[in-house]
């Protein structure tokens, strides 16, 4: 739910490691995801997940301490602000008994060999009435399910088209 106007977002974990300037690409794609955070920070609200899911993954790539990058700094600004659902919305998921899974990740053909990993982003914004876009930078995979996503109501907004378009046309050899 949107609240005094303020977007609503999902953003995956490569965001942040790329505001940081970890991950090998470029200073336009740094300075795109670290504007992209500092957006929502300052205007927006970041949905997560109930369970932790997404904020355990920031964990493990970024320093809760909030230094010394923006990616850090954003993780430290979900965590502290977890409890003001203006800033940070939470979301609950359903795991899925048989089969594992969660409940929320739209079914279909040409999701079947969706990363497990990134399930969880998808998710959340599935299960939000608004089905928030989710923030992507440079997961080259996300590029070919981009239209399998959309065709379930879920946008992808990639914060380095250019770069990531380039990078998944050389991974998978497409012309």
């Amino acid at each position: 739910m949107k609240r005094r106007g303020r977007k609503c977002q999902v953003v995956d974990t490569n965001v942040l490691v790329v505001a940081n300037g970890r991950s090998g690409g470029s200073l336009a794609c740094a300075r795109n995801c670290a504007r992209a955070l500092l957006n929502i920070k300052h205007f927006g609200t970041i949905v997560i997940d109930e369970g932790d899911r997404i904020l355990s993954e920031y964990r493990g790539y970024c320093s809760l301490a909030g230094q010394p990058g923006v990616g850090d700094s954003f993780i430290r600004w979900v965590h502290d602000n977890r409890g003001r659902g203006e800033l940070v919305q939470v979301i609950a998921l359903t795991q899925r008994e048989c089969g594992g899974g969660l409940a929320e990740f739209p079914e279909g053909p040409d999701l079947a060999e969706f990363d497990p990993a990134d399930k969880k982003f998808v998710a959340v914004s599935n299960a939000h009435q608004d089905k928030p876009p989710i923030l992507q930078a440079s997961d080259t995979k996300w590029w070919g399910w981009k239209a399998a996503l959309q065709a379930c109501g879920i946008t992808i907004e990639f914060l380095c088209p250019d770069e990531i378009q380039a990078a998944f046309e050389r991974k998978f050899q497409v012309d």
